[in-house]
């Protein structure tokens, strides 16, 4: 069973490489999220994260 020092170890789940700017179509250039999506990360559980990093995300065009 994890601890909080292991939860505090781990760091959050997330696509952001640190290039945050909307582009015409309204994703990110850096991770491909939508400002919807940005906005809603910190309450997502990792199961939606991980479901929106492995089936949605690689599916939007890049920049």
């Amino acid at each position: 069973m994890p601890n909080a020092a292991d939860s505090a170890a781990t760091p959050p789940l997330t696509p952001c490489i640190g290039i945050c700017r909307l582009d015409a179509h309204g994703y990110c250039v850096g991770c491909r999220r939508t400002g919807e999506e940005i906005g809603h990360w910190r309450g997502m559980s990792d199961a939606e994260r991980l479901r929106l990093m492995r089936d949605v995300l690689p599916l939007r065009p890049s920049p």
